[in-house]
């Protein structure tokens, strides 16, 4: 058994352990959920380590803790670090790249620390390590190997991901302002949304939300058209990877539900559909061009959830307030007793929709802190601000 670190967009790490729990991948036997700033700790093979690449929606990549050590000085780390089994991920001659980060320990010089840990790369694997920086632009990424100094105590990980989770492999056009595809399955999860109702996004862009509830509410691996970091690690077993492709596969089901979204940017709605079609789910999701103001929600109740603007990349805040407003007034005239959730960096703005939220959950957006934003449609609120 592997020990395990799902690593997460602040916020996220709830929605994480669940899928995590859904997956049936051990948490820590220590107890408690695993889930700790940043990410969630858990168990599991090398099978699992491929599940969770394939299946996590709302983690950023997955890291194997290859060990930790105490060290007060460079010597002592090249020594101890060199005693681990660093022959499992790592062919000899392979480029690594080394992300290091140091609070309160003696050893405090990044750079310091990278070098001696390649160093006690190439000792274990009795050959010189180039040390190349991660870009996950690249064609094939270099291993990644993660060192975290706190106290003089370190943990060393490898990833197995490669390039960021969210790179489903499907968005290769994005309109103004675009959602990460993680996020986007984390505001899913936290709307409550039962993948089988009706789902709005009045805003959807480049339609990363849509796409992503279509992929969530059909059961298909988000994984399944991308490559990873620990298909190059020497133990690589192409016939259990091949399985567990086949159980996703075997896994997927019909949408049960209606899953429609719009946009006032034709260029937006062409460049949703081109990515929808990417992904698979272009028939699961019915695409319409229009304003906000113009949105026709169907009979019953359902879910909004939506990525509006807000200000900070597309437009002054001051030009958003009727817009808000707008998206207000046809959530309480059209949607009654549904449940709305957005996402915006402004209690003003928000305020101006006029719905009571139950829930103000605090979250990044491209390095920007935002709220998602969450009522149930029908209780005014007099509170602007």
């Amino acid at each position: 058994m592997y020990r395990l670190f799902a690593v997460t967009l602040p916020g996220l790490e709830e929605f994480t352990r669940q899928e995590l729990a859904g997956l049936n991948l051990v948490l820590p036997a220590q107890g408690g959920d695993g889930a700790e700033p940043g990410g969630v700790e858990f168990e599991g093979s090398l099978a699992d380590i491929y599940r969770a690449n394939l299946h996590l929606r709302t983690a950023n990549r997955v890291l194997a803790r290859l060990g930790e050590l105490d060290a007060l000085s460079f010597a002592e780390l090249r020594k101890k670090a060199s005693r681990l089994p660093w022959e499992e991920f790592i062919r000899p001659g392979q480029p690594v790249a080394l992300r290091v980060t140091c609070h309160h320990s003696r050893l405090y010089h990044s750079e310091g620390v990278a070098e001696r840990v390649a160093g006690a790369i190439s000792d274990r694997l009795r050959k010189p390590v180039e040390q190349v920086k991660f870009n996950e632009e690249a064609g094939q990424v270099p291993q990644l190997v993660t060192v975290r100094f706190v106290d003089d105590h370190a943990v060393i990980s490898v990833d197995s991901s490669g390039p960021l989770l969210h790179r489903r492999g499907y968005r290769l056009e994005t309109a103004k302002a675009p959602l990460r595809e993680t996020l986007a399955a984390g505001l899913l999860f936290a709307s409550g949304w039962d993948q089988a109702g009706t789902l709005i996004d009045p805003f959807c862009g480049s339609g990363t939300i849509p796409i992503e509830a279509a992929l969530l509410a059909r059961r298909i691996a988000p994984g399944k058209n991308r490559s990873f970091t620990f298909m190059q690690w020497p133990n690589f077993n192409p016939a259990l990877w091949q399985a567990q492709l086949d159980a996703a596969a075997a896994a997927e089901i019909p949408l049960a539900g209606a899953i429609l979204a719009s946009d006032r940017d034709a260029g937006a709605i062409q460049i949703s559909q081109a990515n929808a079609a990417r992904a698979g789910v272009a028939a699961d999701i019915h695409f319409t061009c229009c304003a906000v103001s113009a949105v026709q929600p169907p009979q019953g109740t359902g879910w909004v959830v939506t990525n509006p603007p807000y200000g900070v990349r597309v437009s002054p805040a001051a030009e958003l307030r009727n817009l808000y407003a707008q998206f207000g007034n046809v959530l309480l005239k059209l949607c009654t007793g549904w449940k709305a959730g957005f996402l915006c960096n402004s209690d003003y703005l928000a305020g101006h929709t006029r719905i009571k939220f139950d829930e103000k959950r605090v979250l990044i957006n491209g390095g920007i802190p935002v709220r998602f934003y969450l009522g149930r449609v029908g209780l005014a609120s007099s509170k602007k601000g």
